[in-house]
């Protein structure tokens, strides 16, 4: 029996995995300050709300999400999605919006919307990686600029430190220990360099629950709807293409529709907190799952609990934290979170040139938008043109005179769709067949009503020169199409 217990108890209550996870939440929780603070600036509202949502955020998610040691917290494109609302009308619509969203989010997660993502092709998925890298990267580079020469070096010794460590020992997180060597080095010798503190004052205090202060009327209801969709879309986009993310580098699965569902959940409570909403943050999922090698839901509930813990009990000492130490943190994220792989010289020579154009189009609009889910539609949008323009080359159609001259076979193989069968007509000769045409479709499948209207043209065309068209050798899906539509889609001339 206790065998039985041990073996079905979850893998956070071993020791081991218990201080790894505990430790990459600690790391986590200390990139997220900086971050949160950042992101309610771009929102427009004062950094506690933020800090508010990475922590409510991260702890419901822990709980609700499913994605085990994904992190959740406010994040940029959130940001950005509810800035021009509270900009103009002010804190208690956005909160009224996360709140909205997050319903929306819920019943998205019911219907099913997680099943999407198998639509998401391969070179989408590899361009968002490669855009995510560059966009962490490219997120670091203003902390570099305008700054004491010293931070230079800093930065480099941070990096030099985290990759060096984890080839002595693996014990303690890399990121962890730079960080803190990097305070006691700047506290210690009076440097005055940029600081955690500098970007913005940590709350003092627990948030408080409490009703948005809107008037709740149509009218607002009217006002906040679009911001609480585009929320909605945005924030289940980034989510679920982290969540896919992290069950390829962790060789795992996850359930897309329980994440789905559990970020609505995480976004209710964090507006009935008084916090700008989220989704998944990618960057810090990196450092948990990459960096600190976190695999359990424990890490992402210390990530929130932590971050409330630091703010609150360890605001000044977390305030004097140097930035330079989490810009190392996230230099070295970024290039690990790059797939090298897919630019050598010797991949993409070998793969197909549409592929590779696909990926460029996605990095290319999320580096120019800095807006993942616009990336990942366009890429896959390239991705639908490029697969269309292929197989619209693998419909063909031979013909095969009967030697007495009394019919013409025409064979048609493929698969005929909108893009296959848009010159389908040109490909026979009405003038010069014989009365009786036999197009043999039993290589072929109709997939859509453009397919049935290109037969029907074909049909139409010998009709006027008195001749007759027998369709044969249609399978049973085809044939049900066809049956269906065909003479339908013209009015009947």
């Amino acid at each position: 029996m206790a065998a039985r217990l041990r073996a079905g108890r979850p893998a956070w209550l071993t020791p081991s995995v218990a201080r790894t996870e505990i430790l990459s939440g600690l790391v986590v929780a200390l990139a997220l300050i900086p971050d949160a603070i950042s992101f309610s600036i771009i929102a427009g509202v004062d950094p506690s709300v933020g800090l508010f949502a990475s922590f409510t955020m991260a702890v419901v998610i822990a709980i609700a999400g499913g994605r085990p040691a994904m992190i959740s917290a406010a994040t940029g494109a959130i940001a950005l999605v509810v800035a021009p609302l509270a900009r103009e009308h002010g804190l208690g619509y956005l909160v009224a919006t996360v709140i909205l969203g997050g319903l929306i989010q819920i019943l998205l997660g019911a219907l099913g919307v997680a099943r999407l993502m198998r639509f998401v092709p391969r070179g989408v998925m590899v361009g968002f990686v490669n855009a995510l890298a560059i966009l962490i990267f490219m997120a670091q580079v203003p902390e570099l600029v305008d700054v004491p020469w010293i931070v230079y070096p800093l930065v480099g010794g941070a990096l030099a430190l985290m990759v060096a460590l984890p080839r002595l020992t693996k014990a303690v997180p890399a990121p962890l220990v730079s960080i803190a060597a990097l305070t006691a080095l700047t506290v210690g010798a009076h440097l005055a360099v940029p600081t955690v503190g500098d970007r913005g004052a940590l709350p003092s205090a627990l948030p408080v629950p409490g009703l948005p202060d809107v008037p709740f009327t149509p009218a607002t209801l009217a006002l906040i709807a679009p911001y609480a969709l585009g929320f909605a879309l945005v924030g289940l986009m980034e989510s679920l293409m982290t969540a896919k993310l992290v069950d390829d580098l962790t060789d795992t699965r996850s359930s897309k529709t329980r994440e789905s569902i559990g970020q609505g959940i995480a976004n209710i409570v964090t507006g009935f907190f008084g916090g700008m909403g989220g989704c998944a943050m990618i960057g810090q999922t990196m450092i948990n799952v990459k960096a600190g090698g976190a695999r359990t839901r424990l890490s992402t509930f210390c990530a929130g609990a932590f971050l409330m813990i630091l703010c609150i009990v360890f605001g000044p000492l977390v305030s004097q934290i140097p930035m330079a130490a989490l810009v190392a943190v996230m230099i070295l994220v970024s290039v690990g979170t790059f797939d090298w792989h897919s630019v050598t010289p010797a991949t993409l020579k070998r793969m197909p040139i549409g592929e590779t154009t696909v990926m460029a189009v996605t990095v290319a609009v999320v580096v120019a938008t800095h807006n993942l889910a616009i990336g990942v539609v366009v890429g896959s949008l390239a991705a639908m043109v490029v697969f269309a323009r292929r197989v619209a080359h693998l419909a063909e159609v031979t013909s095969a005179a009967d030697p007495e001259g009394g019919h013409v076979i025409y064979a048609v193989t493929g698969e005929l769709f909108f893009a296959s069968s848009n010159d389908l007509v040109t490909r026979f000769d009405y003038a010069g067949d014989p009365d009786h045409v036999i197009i043999d479709l039993s290589d072929a499948h109709i997939w859509d009503a453009s397919s049935v209207a290109a037969l029907d043209a074909v049909e139409t065309k010998y009709a006027a020169r008195g001749k007759t068209v027998e369709i044969v050798g249609l399978n049973e899906p085809s044939a049900k199409i066809h049956t269906t539509l065909s003479g339908e889609l013209t009015g009947g001339h």
